[in-house]
């Protein structure tokens, strides 16, 4: 029984790797050997692609986009949902639970059922192909899972603590930052670095609001589809460089991660 499980396991993790694997073979291929039929699983590998991905399109541009839009947004996200998160949890009103509902609901929205009206005032407010834009964008996305994951984190702090630092003369400002804090740091870090991940891999905004001067790491990729075809050598080379940072930067923080999609799961 526990071969089999071993098994199932292995075959899982194998399918779910397997798009991962291969879109790094093909991304040391050349063309020919990308569409090669059959495919070819042993070949000489060569960094041609990633050479013309880096002279065709300035690699290090689109990535400090991605880097700005989505740290800045987290940031910003973090620094509205947290006090949302604090009123709700610890002063509920009788339509709490109903705001919060509201709040997820707009993320049942298909976001192309907003951009009309998003891109026609990112236009007259000149934010169209800009890295404030984006971030405008990207904070109020991901705003209501923050509130709801910060909302889930402060529930588990007893309301026991603040009380009696309010009774030792604790002002707002102290009780928020020298007891509230500390005890909430896992909460903060794990939703912003979820919302850091969702950020880093947003593509719809970004390839609808921005070209070349805000373009992120998905804008580099969508150039390599054309009307005269996939060229699937550099498609794979420009894919592996825009999510190789991240995938590193979520294996050294998968427990953080893990614990940040679970909050309020067992309730």
């Amino acid at each position: 029984m526990l071969l089999l499980r071993t098994l199932a396991a292995w075959l899982i993790t194998l399918l779910l790797f397997f798009p991962l694997g291969w879109l790094a073979l093909t991304a040391f291929k050349t063309e020919l050997q990308a569409i090669a039929v059959p495919p070819q699983i042993f070949f000489t590998p060569t960094l041609e692609s990633f050479h013309e991905v880096q002279e065709r399109s300035d690699y290090l541009h689109y990535a400090w986009n991605s880097v700005v839009t989505s740290v800045v947004s987290t940031l910003l996200g973090l620094a509205l949902a947290g006090p949302a998160a604090y009123a709700m949890a610890f002063f509920k009103g009788p339509r709490t639970k109903d705001i919060l509902m509201w709040m997820l609901s707009t993320k049942m929205m298909p976001a192309v059922g907003a951009l009309v009206p998003i891109y026609v005032l990112a236009q007259k407010s000149a934010l169209l192909d800009t890295q404030l834009g984006l971030i405008i964008v990207f904070t109020l996305s991901n705003l209501p899972i923050m509130v709801w994951m910060l909302y889930s984190g402060f529930r588990e702090i007893p309301p026991e603590i603040l009380e009696a630092a309010r009774m030792d003369g604790a002002t707002l400002w102290q009780e928020a930052v020298q007891v509230l804090l500390p005890l909430s740091l896992g909460s903060f870090a794990s939703t912003g670095l979820l919302c850091l991940v969702l950020s880093w891999n947003e593509a719809f905004w970004s390839l609808n609001l921005s070209a070349a001067n805000a373009g992120t790491l998905a804008a580099l990729i969508a150039q390599y589809s054309s009307p005269e075809g996939l060229f699937w050598a550099k498609l794979s080379a420009a894919s592996l460089l825009a999510i190789a940072p991240i995938v590193v930067f979520g294996w050294f923080s998968q427990k953080q991660l893990v614990q940040g999609l679970t909050f309020g799961a067992v309730k």
